[in-house]
């Protein structure tokens, strides 16, 4: 978007339209997790992102891509995901028993990402609402650390060799523990991480304080996911996973539009370090 625009708001709409989706169909989604087999769910709509992608790809390789044509992958991208991920975070209780279901969720999340459980999803939104450089990164490839298409593709694997890395870690080290001190810990040094990649001119210490951002989230996410299957009803995890979903999606894609609109008015280093 970035590239065919030049534009941080254009870039900002493809989070918000993946957005949008997901806070229409929270309930629905969740009332329907809830009714129908959940596998089968998270398999159609692996496929839907899976013909999005190919069709992003077919307009790469064609020459085609145009804003109208990821505005609208997006839409389908944030409807699709309104339904997965209520599926998945109900769906994995019911394949574990109790005592193994932190190592469960460390273990999903490798493979994807009462007021206890409230204060814990509020902390996520805005922290990364107003936290997430994630939208940035093709502003900060092309203008700011000049490192190009190959750059940016480092730079986009940053945050996920981080939540990998931390999610291995927390596979064979559990948390048992000091559970809410970690929680605000991590977020913390979320918060420095991020940071440290607005205002750095430096391709490696960006790369470093990306990797740092996703661990540190990765610790949260777990949080988050165990209090939210472990305090909620069989009948009923649908639909708290759904509105639990609504609070992921407000805190990424919706941060991604947060960040375009900071970008266009006051820049990408003060949109992502104020």
């Amino acid at each position: 978007m970035y590239g065919l625009t030049n534009d941080a708001l254009a870039l900002g709409l493809v989070g918000l339209l993946q957005f949008l989706p997901v806070l229409i169909l929270t309930l629905p989604a969740g009332h329907f997790v809830d009714k129908w087999n959940r596998a089968r769910i998270i398999t159609g709509c692996l496929i839907a992102q899976a013909v999005l992608a190919t069709l992003l790809v077919a307009g790469a390789a064609t020459n085609t891509l145009s804003k109208d044509l990821l505005l609208l992958a997006s839409l389908g991208l944030g409807a699709s995901r309104a339904f997965q991920m209520p599926a998945v975070q109900a769906f994995v209780p019911g394949t574990v028993p109790s005592s193994l279901l932190t190592w469960a969720m460390a273990a999903a999340s490798t493979s994807s990402q009462m007021s206890v459980i409230l204060g814990a999803m509020t902390l996520d939104v805005f922290a990364v609402l107003f936290g997430s450089a994630v939208a940035l990164l093709p502003i900060y490839a092309k203008d700011i650390l000049h490192v190009g298409p190959a750059g940016l593709g480092w730079l986009h694997a940053g945050p996920a060799i981080g939540a990998f890395s931390m999610a291995l870690y927390l596979v064979h080290h559990p948390m048992k523990s000091r559970i809410g001190r970690t929680l605000l810990i991590c977020v913390g040094l979320y918060g420095l991480a991020t940071i440290v990649f607005g205002v750095s001119t430096s391709f490696m210490l960006s790369m470093a304080a990306l990797i740092m951002t996703c661990a540190c989230d990765m610790v949260s996410v777990v949080i988050r996911q165990t209090l939210v299957q472990l305090e909620t009803p069989d009948d009923m995890c649908g639909r708290v996973s759904a509105v639990n979903s609504m609070f992921i999606g407000a805190s990424n894609q919706l941060g991604e539009f947060e960040s375009g609109a900071a970008a266009a008015l006051i820049g990408p280093v003060g949109a992502v370090a104020l």
